[in-house]
């Protein structure tokens, strides 16, 4: 399997979807199209999937293999594939390591363990990586998620986790609040053994941008991944201008993705995808349901708001 043995977790990451058919199976000609589609654009670092965009808590380990399996094969000699390791315990944790690494995978997305919404220690989160690390020597991506929901790591936590488990390269920061994100960024970055910050703060990235982060990772690169890339760069030029011409394009996509609730998220990318003409169909797995036609026809006019659809010539979702 082809794998970019020296991929360290930077730049723009999109988070590719996983389309289905009616009978809720995975749709296999079109994900490959959709992982052509987005791995064409220009300036991307990796791709990443069995993640929330992949809907993978719906997704059997067999399931993840097989879209593991997929991606490589349509683009692992392009690109760099980051595979999401999302599991309540930490020895299937380290088996899904194990299945990644096996598969080519060049970087691993760490999720945080379910059971950490109830309480944690840096001791249990110390373990879980721990273990995750020794099942791979590939670079690790601790997703951030923020301290409300029990599953982030407090500052202590996560500088000790970077200090402990030396394949921690980089976080995917969704802490939330800003002054956490900028104390992130300032110190993360600038450890004797640095760890990139790829801000997920997809509804105000261009602030998060211009704090300083080395990359971004986020499931709307499913759709805008284009913009994403030219606005990280626009960014990295100091060119501001041009950064707040792309923001305005991004903005409408932002205001109709990461609406409540807020799960619906990626139900909403496939939408907007069908209405592009680049997935036949919008089949989310449950609990995930349709979204209703109202909302359909406001991800339509935030396309249309970002010079991404033709109104004239707009198909309908389906």
């Amino acid at each position: 399997m082809p794998r970019h043995t020296s991929y360290v977790p930077h730049g723009v990451i999109p988070a590719v979807l996983l389309p289905f058919e009616n009978d809720l199976s995975i749709d296999e000609a079109s994900f490959r199209k959709h992982l052509r589609d987005v791995a064409a654009v220009e300036g991307l670092s990796a791709i990443t999937i069995n993640a929330h965009s992949t809907e993978v808590a719906s997704c059997s380990f067999d399931e993840q293999r097989c879209v593991l399996d997929i991606a490589q094969d349509e683009i692992g000699a392009k690109l760099p594939i980051v595979n999401g390791i999302w599991a309540d315990g930490s020895v299937e944790a380290a088996r899904i390591a194990r299945m990644a690494a096996q598969g080519g995978a060049s970087a691993l997305l760490v999720f945080p363990p379910a059971p950490f919404t109830l309480g944690q220690s840096p001791q249990m989160a110390l373990a879980h990586f721990k273990r995750i690390a020794d099942a791979t020597d590939l670079p690790l991506i601790v997703f951030q998620y923020p301290l409300a929901t029990g599953q982030g790591y407090p500052k202590d936590t996560l500088l000790q986790l970077c200090e402990q488990v030396p394949t921690i390269r980089a976080i995917k920061d969704w802490i939330g609040n800003v002054p956490h994100h900028d104390w992130h960024i300032r110190t993360l970055q600038n450890l004797a053994r640095p760890v990139n910050v790829l801000t997920t703060h997809s509804s105000w990235l261009f602030a998060s941008l211009v704090i300083g982060p080395n990359g971004l990772l986020s499931g709307s690169g499913s759709v805008i991944a284009d913009l994403q890339a030219k606005l990280f760069r626009a960014v990295q030029a100091n060119d501001m201008a041009e950064a707040k011409r792309l923001a305005d394009r991004i903005e409408p996509m932002a205001r109709v993705f990461y609406a409540d609730p807020f799960v619906d998220m990626h139900n909403r990318m496939k939408e907007a995808l069908v209405l592009l003409g680049l997935l036949p169909r919008a089949v989310v797995r449950p609990p995930l349901v349709k979204i209703a036609t109202p909302e359909i026809a406001r991800i339509r006019t935030a396309l249309i708001e970002a010079g991404l659809l033709d109104k004239n010539t707009a198909r309908d979702a389906a």
